[in-house]
Protein backbone atom coordinates (compact mmCIF):
# COMPACT_ATOMS: atom_id res chain seq x y z
CA UNK A 1 0.00 0.00 0.00
CA UNK A 2 1.04 3.57 -0.43
CA UNK A 3 0.30 6.29 1.41
CA UNK A 4 0.95 9.78 1.29
CA UNK A 5 1.55 12.76 3.90
CA UNK A 6 0.17 16.52 2.23
CA UNK A 7 0.56 19.67 2.94
CA UNK A 8 -2.90 20.99 3.07
CA UNK A 9 -2.40 24.04 0.61
CA UNK A 10 -4.61 22.44 -2.17
CA UNK A 11 -7.33 21.57 0.51
CA UNK A 12 -7.28 24.48 2.21
CA UNK A 13 -8.44 26.27 -1.80
CA UNK A 14 -11.26 24.10 -1.85
CA UNK A 15 -12.27 25.15 1.78
CA UNK A 16 -11.74 29.34 0.87
CA UNK A 17 -13.38 28.70 -2.11
CA UNK A 18 -16.64 27.13 -0.62
CA UNK A 19 -16.06 23.00 -2.30
CA UNK A 20 -15.49 21.24 1.19
CA UNK A 21 -17.50 18.18 0.02
CA UNK A 22 -20.57 17.24 2.31
CA UNK A 23 -20.94 13.95 1.01
CA UNK A 24 -21.56 11.48 3.09
CA UNK A 25 -19.80 7.72 2.29
CA UNK A 26 -20.46 4.63 4.42
CA UNK A 27 -17.41 2.76 5.82
CA UNK A 28 -16.83 0.03 8.43
CA UNK A 29 -15.28 2.19 11.48
CA UNK A 30 -14.75 -1.56 12.70
CA UNK A 31 -14.94 -1.99 16.72
CA UNK A 32 -12.52 -3.76 18.17
CA UNK A 33 -12.85 -5.96 21.56
CA UNK A 34 -9.36 -5.64 23.63
CA UNK A 35 -11.08 -8.11 26.34
CA UNK A 36 -8.71 -10.74 27.84
CA UNK A 37 -6.08 -9.12 26.08
CA UNK A 38 -2.97 -11.08 26.63
CA UNK A 39 -4.32 -14.35 25.96
CA UNK A 40 -6.18 -12.89 22.88
CA UNK A 41 -3.30 -10.72 21.61
CA UNK A 42 -2.50 -12.02 18.28
CA UNK A 43 -6.05 -12.34 16.86
CA UNK A 44 -6.26 -8.67 18.46
CA UNK A 45 -3.45 -7.36 16.46
CA UNK A 46 -4.74 -9.08 12.75
CA UNK A 47 -8.04 -6.97 13.92
CA UNK A 48 -6.17 -3.68 14.50
CA UNK A 49 -3.96 -4.04 11.80
CA UNK A 50 -6.75 -5.01 9.29
CA UNK A 51 -9.75 -2.05 10.65
CA UNK A 52 -6.22 0.56 10.62
CA UNK A 53 -4.65 -0.16 6.99
CA UNK A 54 -8.13 -0.11 5.19
CA UNK A 55 -9.42 3.28 7.17
CA UNK A 56 -6.84 4.42 9.42
CA UNK A 57 -9.79 4.80 11.96
CA UNK A 58 -11.61 2.03 14.75
CA UNK A 59 -13.03 1.86 17.80
CA UNK A 60 -11.89 0.23 21.02
CA UNK A 61 -14.86 -1.29 23.35
CA UNK A 62 -13.79 -3.94 26.37
CA UNK A 63 -10.58 -1.25 27.37
CA UNK A 64 -10.24 -1.12 30.24
CA UNK A 65 -11.27 2.35 31.70
CA UNK A 66 -14.47 2.03 33.51
CA UNK A 67 -17.70 4.47 32.27
CA UNK A 68 -17.69 6.62 35.97
CA UNK A 69 -13.65 7.53 35.35
CA UNK A 70 -14.36 8.64 32.00
CA UNK A 71 -17.26 10.96 33.08
CA UNK A 72 -15.52 12.19 36.24
CA UNK A 73 -12.27 13.30 33.86
CA UNK A 74 -15.54 14.80 31.32
CA UNK A 75 -16.87 16.69 34.48
CA UNK A 76 -13.45 18.14 34.97
CA UNK A 77 -13.35 18.99 32.05
CA UNK A 78 -16.27 21.37 31.77
CA UNK A 79 -15.72 22.88 35.01
CA UNK A 80 -12.37 23.97 33.38
CA UNK A 81 -13.88 25.37 30.72
CA UNK A 82 -16.40 26.92 32.92
CA UNK A 83 -13.65 29.12 34.49
CA UNK A 84 -13.97 32.59 34.05
CA UNK A 85 -11.61 33.62 31.34
CA UNK A 86 -9.69 35.64 33.34
CA UNK A 87 -8.85 32.34 35.21
CA UNK A 88 -8.01 30.47 32.53
CA UNK A 89 -5.51 32.90 31.55
CA UNK A 90 -3.14 32.59 34.03
CA UNK A 91 -2.24 29.41 32.85
CA UNK A 92 -1.16 30.26 28.80
CA UNK A 93 -0.62 27.95 25.81
CA UNK A 94 2.89 27.41 25.49
CA UNK A 95 3.43 26.68 21.79
CA UNK A 96 6.96 24.89 21.93
CA UNK A 97 5.31 22.73 24.50
CA UNK A 98 2.30 21.90 23.64
CA UNK A 99 0.89 22.83 27.21
CA UNK A 100 -1.63 24.99 28.42
CA UNK A 101 -5.16 26.89 27.80
CA UNK A 102 -5.87 28.78 24.40
CA UNK A 103 -9.26 29.94 22.86
CA UNK A 104 -9.83 30.12 18.63
CA UNK A 105 -6.04 30.19 18.23
CA UNK A 106 -5.23 26.69 15.96
CA UNK A 107 -6.21 28.03 12.09
CA UNK A 108 -5.98 25.25 9.93
CA UNK A 109 -4.51 25.71 6.41
CA UNK A 110 -7.71 23.66 4.85
CA UNK A 111 -10.38 26.04 6.58
CA UNK A 112 -7.86 29.56 6.97
CA UNK A 113 -10.11 30.67 9.62
CA UNK A 114 -9.92 29.76 13.98
CA UNK A 115 -11.20 26.26 14.60
CA UNK A 116 -14.06 27.10 17.32
CA UNK A 117 -13.33 25.78 20.06
CA UNK A 118 -11.12 26.38 23.41
CA UNK A 119 -8.62 23.62 24.70
CA UNK A 120 -6.18 22.69 27.61
CA UNK A 121 -3.37 20.65 26.69
CA UNK A 122 -1.46 18.12 29.10
CA UNK A 123 2.03 16.96 28.57
CA UNK A 124 3.25 15.81 31.93
CA UNK A 125 7.21 16.86 32.01
CA UNK A 126 6.12 20.65 30.97
CA UNK A 127 2.94 21.57 33.70
CA UNK A 128 4.67 23.67 36.16
CA UNK A 129 3.10 26.70 36.85
CA UNK A 130 0.20 25.64 34.36
CA UNK A 131 -2.46 23.70 36.59
CA UNK A 132 -5.26 25.51 38.37
CA UNK A 133 -4.50 25.64 42.24
CA UNK A 134 -6.76 23.58 44.44
CA UNK A 135 -9.02 26.63 45.01
CA UNK A 136 -9.70 27.52 41.84
CA UNK A 137 -10.71 23.28 40.89
CA UNK A 138 -10.17 20.71 43.94
CA UNK A 139 -9.21 17.13 42.37
CA UNK A 140 -8.75 18.56 38.95
CA UNK A 141 -4.97 17.75 37.95
CA UNK A 142 -4.94 14.38 40.00
CA UNK A 143 -8.06 13.70 38.00
CA UNK A 144 -6.77 14.33 34.57
CA UNK A 145 -3.13 13.10 35.64
CA UNK A 146 -5.06 9.75 36.58
CA UNK A 147 -6.99 10.04 33.54
CA UNK A 148 -4.32 10.64 31.29
CA UNK A 149 -1.72 7.47 32.46
CA UNK A 150 -5.10 5.32 31.67
CA UNK A 151 -4.91 6.29 28.02
CA UNK A 152 -1.62 5.65 27.66
CA UNK A 153 -1.81 2.19 28.88
CA UNK A 154 -4.59 1.41 26.62
CA UNK A 155 -2.71 3.03 23.48
CA UNK A 156 0.67 0.95 24.81
CA UNK A 157 -1.83 -2.03 24.04
CA UNK A 158 -2.65 -0.84 20.68
CA UNK A 159 1.01 -0.13 19.76
CA UNK A 160 2.26 -3.16 21.20
CA UNK A 161 -0.10 -5.07 18.60
CA UNK A 162 0.67 -2.74 15.97
CA UNK A 163 4.76 -3.55 17.08
CA UNK A 164 4.09 -6.76 16.81
CA UNK A 165 2.94 -7.18 13.24
CA UNK A 166 6.26 -4.65 12.29
CA UNK A 167 8.44 -7.32 13.27
CA UNK A 168 9.44 -5.02 16.25
CA UNK A 169 9.65 -6.52 19.88
CA UNK A 170 6.08 -5.89 21.65
CA UNK A 171 7.57 -3.62 24.13
CA UNK A 172 9.34 -1.10 21.17
CA UNK A 173 6.60 1.38 21.22
CA UNK A 174 6.14 1.31 24.80
CA UNK A 175 9.85 2.29 25.51
CA UNK A 176 9.24 4.84 22.92
CA UNK A 177 6.48 6.51 24.68
CA UNK A 178 8.16 6.17 27.74
CA UNK A 179 6.25 8.59 30.78
CA UNK A 180 9.01 8.71 32.79
CA UNK A 181 11.90 10.34 30.63
CA UNK A 182 12.15 14.27 30.47
CA UNK A 183 11.41 14.31 26.92
CA UNK A 184 7.76 12.15 27.38
CA UNK A 185 5.52 14.24 24.83
CA UNK A 186 2.76 12.46 24.93
CA UNK A 187 -0.11 14.98 25.49
CA UNK A 188 -3.74 14.93 26.48
CA UNK A 189 -5.92 17.78 25.11
CA UNK A 190 -9.06 18.83 26.84
CA UNK A 191 -11.59 20.37 24.23
CA UNK A 192 -14.35 22.30 24.21
CA UNK A 193 -16.39 23.38 21.08
CA UNK A 194 -18.30 26.61 21.08
CA UNK A 195 -22.52 26.59 21.30
CA UNK A 196 -23.61 28.01 17.96
CA UNK A 197 -25.69 31.02 18.83
CA UNK A 198 -28.97 31.04 17.00
CA UNK A 199 -28.52 34.21 15.54
CA UNK A 200 -25.69 32.59 13.32
CA UNK A 201 -26.96 29.23 12.77
CA UNK A 202 -28.01 30.05 9.12
CA UNK A 203 -24.73 31.27 8.49
CA UNK A 204 -21.86 28.33 9.43
CA UNK A 205 -19.25 29.50 7.66
CA UNK A 206 -16.89 28.25 10.13
CA UNK A 207 -15.64 25.00 11.21
CA UNK A 208 -14.92 23.70 14.36
CA UNK A 209 -12.10 21.78 13.54
CA UNK A 210 -10.92 21.78 10.11
CA UNK A 211 -9.71 18.89 7.65
CA UNK A 212 -6.04 17.69 9.32
CA UNK A 213 -4.44 14.40 9.84
CA UNK A 214 -2.88 14.06 13.58
CA UNK A 215 1.33 14.37 13.94
CA UNK A 216 1.18 11.60 16.43
CA UNK A 217 1.81 7.80 16.45
CA UNK A 218 -1.86 7.01 17.67
CA UNK A 219 -5.04 8.95 18.47
CA UNK A 220 -7.45 8.09 21.44
CA UNK A 221 -10.86 10.13 21.19
CA UNK A 222 -13.41 9.86 24.16
CA UNK A 223 -16.73 11.47 22.73
CA UNK A 224 -20.03 12.40 24.46
CA UNK A 225 -23.10 10.82 23.37
CA UNK A 226 -25.14 13.16 21.64
CA UNK A 227 -22.40 15.59 20.48
CA UNK A 228 -20.97 14.51 17.16
CA UNK A 229 -19.82 16.34 14.34
CA UNK A 230 -16.39 14.02 13.85
CA UNK A 231 -16.06 12.80 10.15
CA UNK A 232 -13.16 10.61 8.59
CA UNK A 233 -11.77 10.72 4.88
CA UNK A 234 -8.80 8.26 3.76
CA UNK A 235 -6.69 10.08 1.74
CA UNK A 236 -6.64 8.29 -1.25
CA UNK A 237 -10.65 9.47 -1.27
CA UNK A 238 -9.86 13.62 -0.88
CA UNK A 239 -10.69 14.68 -4.32
CA UNK A 240 -13.88 13.42 -3.98
CA UNK A 241 -14.25 14.54 -0.61
CA UNK A 242 -16.24 11.30 0.56
CA UNK A 243 -16.36 11.96 4.29
CA UNK A 244 -17.86 9.36 6.53
CA UNK A 245 -19.52 10.50 10.19
CA UNK A 246 -18.41 8.74 13.19
CA UNK A 247 -21.18 8.84 15.84
CA UNK A 248 -20.38 9.85 19.44
CA UNK A 249 -20.64 6.05 21.10
CA UNK A 250 -19.85 6.69 25.18
CA UNK A 251 -18.63 3.14 25.73
CA UNK A 252 -16.07 3.01 22.71
CA UNK A 253 -12.83 5.08 22.34
CA UNK A 254 -12.14 6.16 18.93
CA UNK A 255 -8.80 5.66 17.08
CA UNK A 256 -6.92 7.02 14.30
CA UNK A 257 -3.32 6.46 13.29
CA UNK A 258 -1.04 9.54 13.35
CA UNK A 259 1.89 10.67 10.79
CA UNK A 260 4.71 9.64 12.73
CA UNK A 261 3.00 5.72 13.20
CA UNK A 262 2.66 6.05 9.11
CA UNK A 263 6.33 7.28 9.17
CA UNK A 264 7.35 4.47 11.53
CA UNK A 265 5.62 1.79 9.50
CA UNK A 266 6.71 2.43 5.93
CA UNK A 267 3.37 3.81 5.06
CA UNK A 268 2.08 0.81 5.24
CA UNK A 269 -0.51 2.76 8.21
CA UNK A 270 -2.11 5.29 6.80
CA UNK A 271 -2.68 8.90 8.48
CA UNK A 272 -6.02 9.79 7.09
CA UNK A 273 -7.73 13.31 7.26
CA UNK A 274 -10.37 13.97 10.01
CA UNK A 275 -12.46 17.31 10.51
CA UNK A 276 -15.14 18.17 13.22
CA UNK A 277 -17.64 20.18 11.06
CA UNK A 278 -20.68 22.46 12.51
CA UNK A 279 -23.84 21.09 13.22
CA UNK A 280 -26.35 21.11 10.73
CA UNK A 281 -29.77 23.01 11.32
CA UNK A 282 -32.13 21.02 12.85
CA UNK A 283 -29.12 18.99 14.32
CA UNK A 284 -27.99 20.02 18.18
CA UNK A 285 -26.48 23.33 18.22
CA UNK A 286 -24.83 23.36 21.77
CA UNK A 287 -21.27 23.00 23.04
CA UNK A 288 -19.19 19.89 22.15
CA UNK A 289 -16.76 18.31 24.83
CA UNK A 290 -13.85 15.42 23.90
CA UNK A 291 -10.74 14.23 25.41
CA UNK A 292 -8.01 13.44 23.10
CA UNK A 293 -5.00 11.15 23.95
CA UNK A 294 -1.97 11.65 21.54
CA UNK A 295 0.42 9.23 22.47
CA UNK A 296 3.57 11.00 20.92
CA UNK A 297 7.22 9.19 20.56
CA UNK A 298 9.45 11.05 23.25
CA UNK A 299 11.80 13.39 21.57
CA UNK A 300 14.94 11.99 21.54
CA UNK A 301 12.84 8.18 20.13
CA UNK A 302 14.43 7.68 17.10
CA UNK A 303 11.92 6.93 13.69
CA UNK A 304 13.13 4.01 11.31
CA UNK A 305 10.54 1.61 9.95
CA UNK A 306 11.92 -1.85 9.24
CA UNK A 307 12.61 -1.03 6.21
CA UNK A 308 14.74 2.03 6.12
CA UNK A 309 11.86 3.33 3.56
CA UNK A 310 13.01 6.83 4.71
CA UNK A 311 16.16 8.12 6.32
CA UNK A 312 15.88 7.83 10.63
CA UNK A 313 15.03 11.15 12.44
CA UNK A 314 13.99 12.01 15.87
CA UNK A 315 10.00 12.16 16.86
CA UNK A 316 10.96 15.83 18.15
CA UNK A 317 12.63 16.95 14.64
CA UNK A 318 10.05 15.19 13.11
CA UNK A 319 7.35 16.73 14.78
CA UNK A 320 9.33 19.83 13.88
CA UNK A 321 9.05 19.02 10.16
CA UNK A 322 4.94 18.43 10.28
CA UNK A 323 3.98 21.32 11.59
CA UNK A 324 5.83 23.45 9.58
CA UNK A 325 4.84 21.80 6.41
CA UNK A 326 1.02 22.18 7.82
CA UNK A 327 1.00 25.72 9.14
CA UNK A 328 3.10 27.71 6.76
CA UNK A 329 2.25 31.27 6.24
CA UNK A 330 -0.38 32.23 3.86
Amino acid sequence: MTAKLYDLTELQKESRMGTMGTLDTARDIRRIDLSNFEARKAEIADQLWDAAVDVGFFQLVNHGIRPEEIQDAFAMAERFFALPESVKRQYPHQKALNVGWESRAQVRPSTGTPDQKESYQITRPYMAELWPTEAELPGFQATMLAFERKSWAVGMQVLSCFAHKLGFADDFFTRAHDPEQADYQSTLRLLHYYAIPPEVQDKLDLWRAGAHTDFDCLTLLYQRQGQGGLEVCPGKEMDAQAWTPIPPDGDAITCNIGDMLMRWSDDRLPSNFHRVRNPQPGEYMGPRYSLAFFAQANRSAVIEGPARKYPAITAGDYLKQRIAANFKAY
